[in-house]
């Protein structure tokens, strides 16, 4: 998790930072994954249930030794295959609109999310990219 705060300083301004650090993720609507190969730590995400049939993608993130490894996909296949189970109708996500999260747009494109307006709180930010997949 410190390496996910430590990017999102380097790369996001203070006013348009939306990591969760580990208290944010610890709100009861909030539900957290860690991803291990042996005894490593590979990636980690979580889930926040906005409401009954929407949910909202956060804190996904590889650990840096082991990106372009396949880490982020099998991160974003599970967490489509939560929220179907849980019987959301829709998952959304926020995310940067620098170059360095273009890697992430592309995934997350490739799976069928689709640009769309701030939700849920969020409001238009020069700094922020927000997504939408219908499931």
């Amino acid at each position: 998790m410190s390496e996910h705060i430590q990017s999102m300083k380097l790369h996001s301004p203070p006013e348009s930072k939306h990591a969760l650090d580990l208290e944010g993720l610890r709100k009861p609507e909030i539900t957290f994954w860690s991803a291990w190969e042996a005894n490593e730590l590979v990636g980690c995400v979580a889930l926040q249930e906005l409401d009954s049939q929407h949910g909202e993608i956060k804190s996904m993130k590889t650990a840096s030794s082991h990106l372009r490894k396949g880490v982020a996909k099998r991160l974003l296949q599970f967490m489509i295959k939560e929220a179907r189970e849980r019987g959301y109708r829709r998952l959304s996500l926020e995310t940067g609109s620098m170059d360095v999260f273009k890697p992430a747009r592309r995934l997350y494109a490739s799976f069928g999310f689709q640009y769309c307006k701030p939700f849920s709180g969020y409001s238009e930010d020069p700094n922020s990219v927000f997504m939408t997949k219908e499931l």
